[in-house]
């Protein structure tokens, strides 16, 4: 058992991204929401791959604006869509064009009608086709026109006709 979860919350943030890094998965999962919000960018950064995979949802789901932004984009694309889904949507709006590009399909498909609204136009343009076809049908009717208008024309040809339906509702 981890004894992690008895650092202080300035503890945590003064631990250099080596000792991050050496940090085990247990030591990960014993995490607490406190010190999960007190890591620093530079410590999100240095969270190696299987650190990442074992985050909580609701650890996932404290995580603020810069810290979602500081999550390397190797490591998007193995989140699992259980911690796709337990992000804010300022969390969403605050990935990386580059990170949402390394979504899965199916961390996409996971993605709540609310996370979808929450896309920028610069975020829906950066989708790939294949991402695009999983945006679910409500997702696709929550869009704003601007996200709507920044759907590239060549992944307007993968929409399924539910989601086209649903162009019509949305902005």
């Amino acid at each position: 058992m981890s004894n992690i979860s008895g650092f202080s919350t300035s503890v945590i943030a003064a631990l250099t991204t080596d000792q991050i890094q050496a940090l085990t998965t247990a030591d990960i999962v014993a995490l607490t929401t406190a010190q999960m919000a007190a890591l620093t960018t530079s410590q999100i950064v240095a969270l190696k791959t299987d650190q990442i995979s074992v985050l909580s949802t609701t650890a996932i789901g404290v995580l603020t604006t810069a810290q979602v932004a500081a999550i390397e984009t190797r490591d998007v694309a193995i989140l699992k869509t259980s911690q796709i889904a337990a992000l804010t949507t300022a969390g969403v709006a605050a990935l990386t064009t580059a990170q949402v590009q390394a979504l899965t399909t199916a961390g996409v498909a996971a993605l709540t009608t609310a996370q979808v609204a929450a896309l920028t136009t610069a975020q829906v343009a950066a989708l790939t086709t294949s991402q695009v076809g999983v945006v679910t049908t409500a997702g696709v009717a929550a869009m704003s026109t601007a996200q709507v208008t920044a759907i590239e024309t060549a992944d307007v040809a993968v929409l399924k006709t539910s989601q086209v339906a649903a162009l019509t509702t949305a902005g």
